[in-house]
């Protein structure tokens, strides 16, 4: 599974499932291009650790996702970096949960562009420099809302349901160019940001930490288990190895049995 070489762009990877995507990345020998939010001093930190440990080029580029001209100038520093991108892996994402009649039109806009048109416009980026190299990986990060609903969140399984069928589109397109174009969807992944939520629901429901976990975040998932961020790496590296060359235009389900009902 050695991606020793390659070069990958993790949008939205200075945290949660993005970080652990680029450091899977990185300690298979990719270089790393990370994007995202947060404290610039934090940031730095990442980015030279991963630097340090795994001995590849780890770049940081602060493109704001809401941007069409961010992103594509994003994409373009990073194939001037490492002379081409080899992996593209679209993560950025936000959430709001809403009742439909209440639902801000500003947070429709803000989810649908994060996660669904950001998706459109870094791949449109990086697509020319894959086709004229000969290869490449496109891989998005989906949701189990991709193939099912929940209520109170429209806008994320919009654009979710969006991405897996853009991800079948463009496998299409590049099925004759060695581009493979996949997408990953979890369940609940155990990132800090879901722990943070977990003292709030225990006070608000009266229930203990172990409550919450099975009963409130969990209650779709069968195996009552979080995803961890290392699963959704290794997957992501066998998504961008050699051995993964003829599956294109997939959603991969990783939702401890979530959508198999």
């Amino acid at each position: 599974m050695s991606l020793k070489g390659k070069s990958a762009l993790v949008t939205g990877s200075t945290s949660g499932i993005g970080l652990g995507v680029a450091t899977a990345y990185a300690a298979q020998g990719c270089n790393i291009m990370l994007n995202g939010l947060g404290d610039a001093a934090e940031i730095e930190k990442t980015r030279a650790s991963l630097e340090a440990q795994y001995g590849v080029k780890v770049l940081y580029n602060g493109a704001n996702m809401l941007n069409p001209d961010e992103i594509r100038a994003m994409v373009k520093a990073a194939e001037d970096a490492f002379g081409g991108i080899d992996i593209l892996f679209n993560n950025a994402g936000i959430q709001f949960v809403s009742p439909v009649e209440d639902f801000p039109d500003d947070k429709w806009q803000q989810i649908l562009a994060i996660n669904c048109s950001a998706v459109f416009y870094a791949t449109k980026a990086a697509v020319p420099g894959m086709k004229k190299r000969g290869n490449g990986r496109i891989i998005n990060l989906s949701s189990a809302h991709s193939l099912v609903a929940s209520p109170f969140k429209s806008a994320y399984v919009t654009a979710k349901h969006g991405v897996a069928g853009f991800t079948k589109t463009v496998a299409l397109e590049l099925a004759t160019h060695k581009i493979t174009v996949n997408a990953i969807a979890p369940g609940y992944v155990w990132t800090p940001l879901v722990e943070k939520q977990i003292p709030d629901t225990m006070k608000a429901r009266n229930m203990t930490e172990e409550q919450v976990k099975r009963d409130v975040l969990l209650a779709a998932q069968p195996t009552k288990e979080f995803v961890t961020v290392e699963q959704v790496g290794a997957l992501a590296v066998y998504l961008a190895s050699d051995a993964a060359s003829q599956i294109t235009g997939t959603t991969i389900s990783m939702d401890g049995g979530w959508t198999a009902a």
